[in-house]
C-alpha cells in the first residue's frame, strides 16, 4: 500500500488542497492520502484559526464521496501540538507495510530544520514538497541532503487559505475558492467574520 499523509491547518481548505492532492495521487501512484487537520502547529501558536471540529468537518465535505481520499482526527484527539514526528509514528504502527509519503508545501520546506525530530520524520515517510509549476525552487534546509526530499510539481492555484478568510471578511465572494458544500458550512457556521 501507498500511502501519503496531508496535513495541515486547513483553514478553511480549498480547491488548491484537492488539486495537490489530485497531483500527488497520480504521479506517486498512491493507493490513499489522509488528510490530517493539526491542532495547533508549533510554529503558528496564538494566530487565530478557526476550532479543529469546524476544520475537520470542512475537509471531510470538501473530500466526500472521493474513497481515495480520508480524513484522520488523530492530532485533533491527541490534543496540544501537532507534532508531525508524532502523526507519522501513529501511521507506521497502524499501516506498518505501507509505504509512506509526507505531503507538504514548498512554504513548510523552510522552517523543517525547526520541527521536532526531522531526521526520524524523513526516517518514518518520503518527504514530498508538493511545488507549483513556475515557482523558483524552495531551498533545503541546512543539513538535508538533496536526495531526502522529494519535489514534485503540481498546478499553479493561486488560492490561499488567508486569502479566503479575507474575503469572507470583507463579505466578499468565496465561489471557486472552496467547493460549494465547504462555502455553505462556513456561511451557516459563520466562520471568519
Amino acid at each position: 500500500m501507498r500511502l501519503a499523509v496531508f496535513g495541515g491547518s486547513f483553514d478553511p481548505p480549498h480547491v488548491g488542497h484537492l488539486l495537490a492532492a489530485e497531483d500527488a495521487f497520480e504521479h506517486l501512484e498512491l493507493d490513499r492520502i489522509v488528510f490530517v487537520p493539526t491542532a495547533t502547529q508549533p510554529l503558528k501558536v496564538g494566530k487565530a484559526v478557526a476550532p479543529a471540529e469546524h476544520r475537520v468537518a470542512m475537509v471531510r465535505l470538501l473530500v466526500d464521496g472521493d474513497r481515495r481520499y480520508e480524513v484522520s482526527t488523530v492530532e485533533v484527539e491527541r490534543a496540544g501540538l501537532s507534532f508531525t514526528v508524532d502523526t507519522l509514528t501513529h501511521f507506521a504502527a497502524v499501516h506498518p507495510a505501507a509505504e509512506r509519503f509526507l505531503l507538504v508545501g514548498a512554504d513548510v520546506l523552510a522552517t523543517f530544520g525547526q520541527w521536532r525530530e526531522p531526521e526520524r520524520v524523513l526516517q518514518l515517510a518520503s518527504v514530498v514538497v508538493l511545488e507549483r509549476e513556475g515557482d523558483a525552487a524552495a531551498k533545503l534546509p541546512v543539513g538535508v541532503q538533496s536526495g531526502a526530499i522529494r519535489r514534485l510539481p503540481t498546478r499553479r492555484v493561486d488560492v490561499s487559505s488567508t486569502e479566503i478568510r479575507e474575503r469572507v471578511r470583507k463579505g466578499k465572494s468565496i465561489r471557486g475558492f472552496v467547493t460549494d458544500s465547504v462555502a455553505a458550512y462556513i456561511a451557516r457556521a459563520g466562520l471568519y467574520r
